[in-house]
């Protein structure tokens, strides 16, 4: 893997991470079209996505920093807050299915997830199910620990490339009746431990089968840093845009590129 290469998964990683239009199956596809060939594309392909959870812890480090206070007075017996309680126990919660089926499906993810026709099928599910979360979802709820686990549910579909874990979450959260930027910004702080975890596992297993040497260090660097600044701009874009507008273009770009998929791979 060469430096432009890096550069160019960087991008694609830090650019999709976040917006709803699936990170992992974008990555599929440049392996693919670019002809990206590393000794672990799924491992290089988390080390690069770890980049993103630190644009995620510093774009919301006040509210990370908040509620980990928040955490430690609970752990102490203190008075919280209830808002305060529900978001740290919707996290929690809301993380338990991503890690079981996380386990469940890993040898799937590194051979029959890879593919390209799969990744068109599921762009299409998503944009499906994007739509009935914005056309049919009641947006007028407080988030509590329950309605984390049943978006962490959601969360867990993002294992499937082409999925999308804000897309997923985010429709999640419609669902169970939070508002959209509500459900965004909860999408975001759900997305932080899960991705600390992957990026975490992949780094040593890439690690210890020596192969960052093989690729080498200088182009996972370079990647990973234009991923993290690239996921800060993606996640302040979607904030910001997602207050004014639905999920409407996203879908369509998702139906679009699914098209695409079956015309021209």
């Amino acid at each position: 893997m060469t430096i432009i290469h890096a550069i160019i998964l960087g991008l694609i990683e830090g650019i999709t991470e976040f917006i709803p239009v699936s990170s992992s199956g974008h990555l599929i596809l440049a392996h693919q079209i670019f002809n990206i060939q590393g000794v672990d594309d799924l491992g290089v392909d988390a080390i690069f996505q770890s980049a993103t959870i630190f644009a995620v812890l510093v774009y919301f480090w006040s509210d990370l920093w908040h509620l980990f206070k928040a955490f430690i007075r609970m752990c102490m017996k203190k008075i919280v807050a209830n808002e305060d309680k529900n978001m740290i126990w919707a996290i929690i919660v809301g993380t338990i299915p991503g890690v079981i089926f996380g386990l469940m499906l890993e040898k799937y993810m590194k051979t029959t997830f890879r593919s390209s026709h799969l990744v068109a099928f599921t762009l299409l599910a998503g944009a499906l199910l994007m739509y009935l979360a914005e056309r049919y979802a009641k947006q007028n709820k407080a988030l509590t620990a329950g309605k984390g686990f049943f978006v962490g549910l959601f969360q867990s579909l993002a294992l499937v490339p082409g999925i999308s874990r804000s897309g997923a979450t985010i429709s999640g959260g419609l669902f169970s009746g939070l508002t959209r930027e509500n459900a965004t910004k909860f999408s975001f702080l759900l997305s932080f431990p899960i991705i600390v975890g992957a990026g975490a596992k992949s780094f040593l297993e890439v690690y210890k089968a020596g192969e960052i040497t093989t690729i080498g260090s200088m182009p996972l660097a370079i990647g990973f840093v234009v991923s993290f600044i690239t996921g800060l701009i993606s996640i302040h874009f979607l904030i910001q845009y997602l207050k004014t507008h639905k999920l409407d273009v996203f879908i369509w770009y998702r139906v679009i590129l699914a098209v695409a998929i079956f015309m021209f791979l």
